[in-house]
């Protein structure tokens, strides 16, 4: 037992488990969680799915997250999302610097724009065009990595969303909707993210507001030494102010 151990006491699953970033991790434990509570009766899918009446006009909110957790009942395929899912967002969390605000703010980004459009292509399980929307810009952010399929295919990272496609085509012979929706979003984040900002002199028009920052990760490091600075300067013109006083001048 004690060789199936790490360094620090863990085995091998609860490493892999504690070393993903934050967001991946709870986004990881949910999508398991969902599909165990849906597998045990204890949920259906009819009670995580998104309809726009069950939830601004029934008040059914929860909603609004549970369509990106359902990826369908245990099985090999629940499998291969669950992988896929927690591998490229985990890749995407960790390039931005392990920064909650950053990464949870692009799923925000993400998920709003997929539950603006579901209505309008019929969509109410949103977990699929989700991760194609990471997939889609870690490979455009590594260029140069190189893929294979089926140890067969040999290509480069900015293909890998067009190979799924094809092979999700060829597995159910339809257009895979969903993973073309999530492509589209991808692409939208990701031209305003990295190509727009050196062609405008580095303006970034989707990164996070400082009150997401604040939200997410508290008060900025810098924020809070401007804050100590300015205190310090207040309490030295205090206490250089609060010297003996002088007594007025005998006018007579």
């Amino acid at each position: 037992m004690d060789g199936l151990m790490d360094n620090n006491g863990r085995f091998p699953l609860e490493t892999w488990f504690w070393e993903m970033p934050v967001c991946t991790r709870w986004w990881t434990t949910a999508t398991v969680l969902c599909a165990g509570l849906v597998q045990c009766h204890l949920l259906t899918p009819f009670q995580l799915f998104y309809s726009y009446r069950a939830v601004f006009q029934k008040a059914q909110y929860w909603r609004l997250i549970t369509t990106f957790l359902y990826f369908g009942p245990f099985s090999m395929d629940l499998l291969f999302h669950v992988y896929f899912q927690q591998r490229y967002s985990r890749l995407l969390e960790e390039s931005s610097g392990r920064s909650p605000a950053h990464f949870s703010w692009l799923l925000f980004y993400a998920m709003s724009s997929l539950l603006l459009l579901s209505p309008f292509i019929g969509m109410p399980f949103l977990g699929h065009p989700l991760s194609s929307t990471l997939v889609y810009i870690w490979s455009r952010r590594n260029p140069d990595t190189l893929m294979s399929f089926l140890g067969v295919l040999v290509f480069r990272a900015p293909y890998l969303p067009w190979v799924l496609i094809a092979v999700s085509y060829v597995l159910h012979g339809v257009i895979p909707k969903d993973e073309i929706l999530g492509v589209v979003i991808g692409h939208v984040w990701y031209f305003f993210n990295d190509v727009y900002p050196p062609l405008h002199g580095g303006s970034k028009p989707l990164d996070p507001p400082m009150w997401w920052r604040r939200l997410i990760e508290g008060r900025p490091r810098g924020e809070e030494v401007n804050d100590e600075t300015a205190n310090g300067m207040h309490n030295e013109f205090a206490v250089a102010g609060a010297g003996p006083e002088v007594p007025a001048p005998d006018m007579r």
